[in-house]
């Protein structure tokens, strides 16, 4: 079982004060505070490679630390990251020494400017709203898996950093999303019970399909808390909650960990308003963002060798 719970971590968590911005250190990640209020967490989603790992080797050359994790078929997933914990690339290696460039976090739009926050105007949804956030539990295993495949809701005008999607709202809402509610948590928990966990079949299936579709497809799980507690709590323990629910889908599933990505969004979008203990903000959410990633380009893997491309 994995997880526990968010007052085990309370002495283990470090305040600073670091050029204006008040900095929470817990063992596995950080929060940030910006002097103008804004909040957000940085995890690191390493500890989800090492499971069923046969080695893993770590250098740092020139400030980036590459990590080659060795899996049981001589596959490899390498991930670099720079010097300020950042994510710039994640490879996966087949046996046969072929790669394939799974996130490429070292590109910079033009257009883009300084940090990873992104103002954009909210996306034009013309589509039902049920297909546009399709209810896990409601929803068939076919709709949950179009809704994997399903291009943005608009014309993607560039290419975005991982980081821009995570705390962008208005970027990540271009892509349809997927409320898991078919699980949920206790308060203050990121445990996933037992009983629980076989309910992540369909969505586990459902991305397991799209990944063989396309080898590329990376899918953000977002992780969200009920408004009860205070925001350096439920950003840690909705951080927590995303990563318990990707450890799952690897380790119960097989779903690949590299074409996954986690992040928690704390007590921000909650969907029942209420200030109250509520299940139904006690949840996870599946977005695919392999279009945000490229631009809206190859959201479609390329054609086999012979075949015509479709006209």
């Amino acid at each position: 079982m994995i997880g526990a719970t968010i007052a085990d971590l309370h002495n283990q968590r470090r305040e600073a004060i670091e050029g204006g911005r008040t900095v929470y250190t817990e063992p596995d990640r950080i929060i940030i505070r910006d002097p103008g209020g804004q909040a957000y967490v940085r995890g690191n989603d390493l500890y989800r490679f090492r499971y069923g790992a046969r080695d893993i080797r770590t250098d740092t050359i020139g400030g980036e630390t590459r990590t080659v994790v060795i899996r049981p078929d001589g596959s490899e997933v390498i991930t670099v990251v720079g010097p300020d914990g950042s994510l710039l690339r994640r490879i996966r290696r087949d046996p046969g020494g072929r790669e394939i460039i799974i996130i490429d976090n070292s590109y910079r739009d033009p257009r883009s400017v300084g940090g990873f926050y992104v103002d954009v105007p909210p996306p034009v949804v013309n589509m039902p709203y049920d297909r546009y956030i399709v209810d896990a539990q409601e929803a068939s295993p076919d709709v949950i898996y179009q809704t994997m495949e399903a291009p943005p809701v608009q014309r993607i005008d560039r290419r975005y950093t991982l980081d821009e999607i995570r705390y962008s709202p208005n970027v990540r809402m271009q892509m349809p999303s997927i409320d898991v509610n078919t699980i949920t948590f206790e308060t203050g928990s990121w445990t996933i019970p037992p009983d629980q966990a076989a309910r992540l079949q369909g969505i586990a299936d459902g991305l397991n399909r799209a990944i063989q579709r396309n080898p590329r497809a990376v899918f953000l799980i977002e992780g969200h808390t009920d408004a009860v507690g205070n925001e350096v709590d439920n950003l840690s323990l909705s951080d927590r909650r995303a990563q318990s629910a990707a450890e799952l889908l690897t380790q119960q599933f097989g779903v690949p960990a590299e074409n996954l990505t986690s992040q928690g969004y704390g007590e921000q979008y909650l969907k029942e308003q209420t200030q109250g203990p509520s299940l139904i903000n006690r949840r996870v959410t599946v977005r695919n963002i392999t279009p945000l990633l490229n631009g809206g380009q190859a959201s479609l893997p390329p054609p086999p060798p012979g075949t015509a491309p479709p006209r």
